[in-house]
C-alpha cells in the first residue's frame, strides 16, 4: 500500500476515534514528581479528576482529589494542563493532517502488533497554539495509532523560562476496534535558565464508560384513537 494511502487511512480512523472518545466519560490521574540528585522524589503534584457530562450533555471536568502541591522547584502552568489534555493523548485526524509533515520511517513490531512508524512535525507553529512533535506507531490491520513518543512544539515567548518533557503515550483496545489512551509517562530533565530539574510524570486514563443509554426500538404497533371508539349500546329493558 502506498505511504500516502496509509496516512489517509489512519487519519480517517483517528477522526472516527475522536468522535467515539468524545462520547465517553473516564477518570484521569496526573502525578508529577521532581527528583533529587539521588533520584528520590522531593516534590509532588497530584490531581484526580472525572471527565463527565452535564445533564444537558456538555462535557466537563470534576476534580475528585487535588492535595496541596509540594513542588518547590517548578510550577504547573496552564500550558502543562493543556498538554495533558490535548498533546499527550495526541490524535491526528483528517482535519488536523494538513498542519503536519508526516514522514514514513519503516515497520516495527510493538508487542504482538505489526506497526507502521511515522515521524510527525508541525509545518508551521502559530502563535499561542501547541502541537505534537515526535513519532507515532500505527497498527497495520485497522490503522489505529497505538503508541506515540514526543513532546509539545510551541512558539517560545521572549523572556519566558519554560520547559516541557518528552513523553510516551500508550493506547489499549477499549471499545470495539478503537484504541483509547490509557497511560502516559515522562522521565526527563527540564532545562531552565538557572537550573536543571529531573522529573517523573505519569498520567492514567481509566474507567472509560459510554455516556447515555441505548434505546432499542421495537416493531411498530397500532394504538386505537379514543375518538374512533363506538358508543356502547344502552342495555335493553
Amino acid at each position: 500500500m502506498p505511504v500516502e494511502q496509509i496516512v489517509q487511512r489512519f487519519a480517517a480512523r483517528e477522526a472516527e476515534f475522536k468522535r467515539e472518545r468524545d462520547n465517553f466519560t473516564y477518570t484521569q490521574t496526573v502525578v508529577l514528581q521532581t527528583l533529587d540528585p539521588d533520584g528520590q522524589p522531593d516534590g509532588e503534584y497530584r490531581m484526580v479528576s472525572d471527565i463527565i457530562f452535564s445533564p444537558t450533555g456538555k462535557r466537563g471536568e470534576h476534580v475528585v482529589e487535588a492535595p496541596v502541591t509540594t513542588l518547590t522547584r517548578i510550577l504547573m502552568t496552564q500550558e502543562d494542563m493543556d498538554d495533558i489534555e490535548h498533546v499527550q493523548p495526541f490524535v491526528l485526524t483528517t482535519d488536523e493532517l494538513p498542519k503536519y509533515d508526516v514522514k514514513y520511517v519503516g515497520r516495527e513490531q510493538v508487542d504482538e502488533l505489526g506497526t507502521y512508524v511515522f515521524d510527525v512535525a508541525p509545518k508551521k507553529i502559530e502563535k499561542k497554539e501547541r502541537y505534537f512533535q515526535g513519532r507515532v506507531w500505527v497498527e497495520d490491520k485497522e490503522f489505529n495509532i497505538v503508541k506515540t513518543f514526543g513532546q509539545a512544539a510551541y512558539q517560545v515567548r521572549k523572556g519566558n523560562d519554560q520547559a516541557f518533557p518528552k513523553f510516551e503515550t500508550y493506547r489499549e483496545n477499549i471499545e470495539g476496534h478503537f484504541w483509547f489512551p490509557t497511560y502516559t509517562r515522562a522521565n526527563d530533565v527540564l532545562h531552565f535558565k538557572t537550573n536543571d530539574v529531573p522529573i517523573h510524570m505519569v498520567v492514567r486514563y481509566e474507567k472509560y464508560k459510554r455516556f447515555g443509554s441505548t434505546i432499542k426500538i421495537g416493531p411498530a404497533t397500532q394504538v386505537p384513537d379514543p375518538q374512533d371508539k363506538k358508543p356502547e349500546k344502552p342495555p335493553q329493558p
